[in-house]
């Protein structure tokens, strides 16, 4: 397992097995449909690449690992390891938390002082809820949507049907679902509808009293 990983590290690195170095793998084996393994290496060798080009760039591969791994991994000092531990820990986690805070889940988790969870796939399915709110053992529902999302045609279709999935969850869940609007400014998505995070702070406090 060790070697393979290197070996498979060190491939991906250097992309010896991509489409432009031995071709379209996935689309030649369906084309060719084998039945055995031995119809399959036949067809790639006659209408893609030979063996001993799939060869070279083994031999290839083995430069890289004996020659440039080995080298970069003689210049790693003690010190170096010691910061990439404390690096990963602390700066990259939080860097990945800031990152999920730009996020319209996180503005709305940090704006609501609660804990904003991703729905289950079968929430997303059956009630069209992204995401959901729990409120003692009651939950509210959040759907995401782009800027715009009223007009396009196909939207408009769905609304209805959308409308009585929310109202089934909310009969189901007692805590009713909101549309968050989602609109980017620059790089950074934003909520348009702000207004939405009044209505769901009221909706917990009607849930915390029931």
């Amino acid at each position: 397992m060790p070697k393979e990983w290197i070996l498979n590290q060190a491939n991906m690195r250097w992309g010896l097995t991509k489409k432009n170095k031995v071709g379209p793998v996935s689309e030649l084996i369906r084309k060719c449909f084998p039945k055995y393994l031995r119809d399959w290496e036949e067809f790639y060798y006659k209408n893609a690449y030979s063996k001993k080009h799939l060869e070279e760039l083994g031999r290839r591969l083995y430069i890289k690992i004996t020659e440039v791994c080995q080298a970069e991994i003689e210049s790693i000092t003690e010190e170096d390891c010691i910061n990439f531990i404390i690096n990963l820990v602390i700066d990259r986690t939080y860097d990945g938390y800031q990152s999920e805070i730009q996020t319209i889940y996180g503005q709305l988790q940090q704006a609501l002082g609660v804990k904003v969870e991703p729905a289950p796939d079968e929430w997303d399915r059956r009630y069209n809820v992204d995401f959901f709110i729990k409120v003692n053992e009651q939950y509210i529902g959040l759907q995401i949507k782009p800027a715009g999302y009223a007009y396009i045609t196909q939207i408009i279709n769905e609304l209805e049907f959308q409308k009585k999935t929310h109202e089934k969850f909310t009969a189901k869940y007692g805590g009713k679902v909101f549309y968050v609007i989602s609109i980017k400014e620059g790089k950074k998505k934003i909520i348009h509808n702000s207004d939405v995070i009044g209505e769901i702070r009221k909706e917990i406090e009607r849930l915390k009293k029931k």
